[in-house]
């Protein structure tokens, strides 16, 4: 059974403080750009890409990079493609 969005979004949440323990995730406005609440460079990005491939199983093409602005659209496309599969 595919994980709901709230099991994506603790997920993601977890994600975040284990690459950027720094961040308290608890301020984290979901409908807001990611990347300008907490500080995520290139290389972060691309790990946070990676866990999610690791701990969601979804493998987030280059091209739909742009998708993936808040954490809401986050686990949104994240909660669609797992649908999908």
């Amino acid at each position: 059974m595919p994980l709901d969005q709230e099991q994506i979004r603790a997920t993601m949440l977890n994600i975040i403080k284990t690459l950027a323990p720094e961040t308290d995730t608890g301020n984290i406005v979901p409908d807001l750009p990611l990347r300008k609440q907490i500080e995520l460079d290139s290389m972060d990005w691309l790990n946070v890409l990676e866990a999610i491939r690791e701990r969601i199983g979804v493998d987030v093409p280059e091209t739909d990079y742009g998708k993936l602005g808040t954490l809401d659209s986050i686990v949104t496309y994240l909660a669609s493609r797992l649908a999908e599969s």
